[in-house]
This record gives structure tokens, C-alpha cells and sequence, in this order.
């Protein structure tokens, strides 16, 4: 004490600076402890003395020191949940030992036809409430687990494994993001669902040799559907144009045989009509134009009166015109 007092003079300097150190040391604890960040992809709950008081956003912020405590919860990322399978990055972040049994038992899912299908699908969700997240339930992600199982193997439940195999995927994905959802919101814990996938669905492995059998028939049965659907689409189509096309000329032929009939007949009526009105004359037109008629069709023509003897017919040569006459 004698060196420190010959050091830093008489011993009430020594005493200020020493009130002066712990002065600082306590306002520098005070100040780390008032002052926290929050990351832009997280949000702060804060606790005064473990009661919630409230929940703050991205930033800087401060808080009464030693009263106030801040649980930062990621809200702004995207979690996953594997079902059936693990991926590698999650067993090694993770260090969990998942068994093949273990898996088993989260995809094999019964289907309404009383086949069994190998599941696997992924729950994507985001925390939409920290204070619900943290404090309305306990063991928040192995209840997230429960209830997507639960409502997988419901909807599954309902289709069959052929639907579940090829073409229902998509709409059981839907429905199992919906009825999850709806779920969670009844419990209140502050959790979205973002998406649900399908990923490997697959006939177990004791039976997929039979399924594979079946597929492969299944498909080659659709092929043969698929080639007669062509042909039919090929020549009903074509026959129908035919039986069109015919049916049309045959409405245009009877539409031109009605109309000839009627102008023949309209004709007639002209010509009864001509006849009443001068019957000799009449009678002398129409044979004129009858014998104009059917001499017009002739190349050649001869007129010979019948009362001749002995007369040899001349031939016209190649190229003359042929010599007509009117008998008296």
C-alpha cells in the first residue's frame, strides 16, 4: 500500500480512480446490456422479467438491462420437415441416426383401395407469429410432424394407389397443405405452411416387381387406346364427310330434277296455252321444231324421194359437207 501510495499520490486519489473504473465497467455493462440487433431475417420477443411485452422488428433496439430479455426467432426464412427420407445435409447438421425402420413407418401409408404406398413428401413453413411459436405450445415442430402425417395418410386414405402412384399427386398435395394448415391454425401455434410436395411415392418394396407389371400393362393398354382413338378420329370423320357430301348432291339433284319438272311443266302449260289459242298453227311449230331438233344431231343427211327408181346413193368425199334437203 505504501508503493501504491507513493505511485498515485495519497489514498484518496487511488480511490477515485479506482469508483471511476468501476463506474465505467458497470455503465459499459449497462450499455451491452441495454442494446441489441435484430437480423433481418429474424424478429425479437422481448421479456420483461419472463412476461411478453412485445415483439420487435429487423434493427437496432434497446432494452432496460438486466429486466428485459430479447429470444430472437427466424421468421423471415423458409423451414423444412422431411418425411419418409432424409436429405444429406440435414442428417449431418443435424447428427440424428434415422434407421430404415423408423422411415418406414412415416411413409408407409395405407390407400382407400387397401394397397400400400411408400410416401415421402416435404412440409416447407415459416413462423408467423414468434409469441405464439414460443409460448402457446410445447414441442412446436413435433406437432408440426404429427399433424402432417396424420393428414397425409387421411388423404391418401381416401384415394387409390393408382391415384396416388400416377395422377393424383398434385391435387393430394393441395388438400394436405389445406388440412394441415386448418389444423394448425385450430391449435393456435403461430406456424404457415408454405408448401407440401410429393416427393418419391412408390409401391413398397416387397411388391414393386408386380406393381412395375401392372404399370407396364397399364400403359401398354393405354397405347392401344390411344391408336384406336386415332383411327376412330381418322375415319368417322371422313365417313361422316362422305355420307355429307352424298347427301348434299343428292338434295341438289332432287332441288334440279323438282325445278326441271316444274319448268317442263310450266312449259306445257305455255304450250296448251298456244295450242287452245291456234291449234294448226300450233301443231306446225312443234313439228318444226322436233325435225330441227333431230336433224341437228346428224352429221350427214340424204333426203330421197321415196318415189325414185333406181337411184344408187352418192357418198359424200372426206371433207365436203354433206347435202341436205326437205321433202315436199
Amino acid at each position: 500500500m505504501r508503493a501504491l501510495s507513493e505511485k498515485f499520490g495519497d489514498g484518496s486519489r487511488f480511490k477515485g480512480l479506482f469508483l471511476w473504473a468501476i463506474a465505467a465497467a458497470v455503465g459499459a455493462l449497462f450499455l451491452f446490456s441495454s442494446v441489441y440487433t435484430v437480423e433481418p431475417s429474424e424478429e425479437a420477443v422481448i421479456l420483461r422479467f419472463g412476461r411478453f411485452v412485445s415483439t420487435e422488428p429487423p434493427g437496432l433496439h434497446f432494452k432496460l438491462p438486466f429486466m428485459d430479455r430479447a429470444i430472437k426467432v427466424k421468421t423471415k426464412i423458409i423451414l423444412q420437415e422431411e418425411f419418409g427420407f432424409r436429405s444429406a445435409n440435414r442428417v449431418e447438421r443435424e447428427g440424428a441416426d434415422y434407421t430404415n425402420k423408423a422411415l418406414r413407418e412415416e411413409s408407409l401409408t395405407l390407400t382407400g383401395d387397401l394397397n400400400v404406398g411408400d410416401v415421402e413428401w416435404i412440409v416447407q413453413y415459416q413462423i408467423s407469429d414468434p409469441k405464439k411459436f414460443l409460448f402457446n405450445t410445447r414441442e412446436v415442430l413435433k406437432n408440426l410432424r404429427d399433424v402432417s402425417q396424420s393428414v397425409m395418410r387421411r388423404v391418401v386414405g381416401d384415394r387409390t394407389v393408382n391415384e396416388v402412384l400416377t395422377t393424383g399427386r398434385v391435387e393430394i398435395a393441395d388438400e394436405a397443405h389445406r388440412l394441415t394448415q386448418e389444423v394448425l391454425d385450430r391449435y393456435d401455434i403461430g406456424l404457415r405452411i408454405v408448401t407440401v410436395k410429393l416427393q418419391n411415392v412408390n409401391p413398397p418394396e416387397p411388391v414393386k416387381p408386380a406393381f412395375n407389371e401392372v404399370n407396364a400393362a397399364k400403359q401398354e393398354q393405354e397405347q392401344v387406346i390411344n391408336q384406336a382413338e386415332r383411327e376412330y378420329n381418322k375415319v368417322i370423320p371422313e365417313a361422316r364427310g362422305k355420307a355429307e357430301q352424298a347427301i348434299r348432291d343428292a338434295e341438289g339433284y332432287a332441288t334440279a330434277a323438282v325445278n326441271r319438272a316444274e319448268g317442263d311443266a310450266a312449259r306445257f302449260r305455255s304450250m296448251l296455252a298456244a295450242y287452245r289459242t291456234a291449234p294448226a298453227v300450233t301443231r306446225t311449230r312443234l313439228y318444226l321444231e322436233t325435225m330441227e331438233e333431230l336433224y341437228g344431231r346428224f352429221k350427214a343427211l340424204t333426203i330421197v324421194d321415196k318415189g325414185v327408181q333406181g337411184l344408187l346413193p352418192v357418198f359424200p368425199q372426206k371433207g365436203q359437207q354433206p347435202a341436205s334437203g326437205k321433202t315436199p
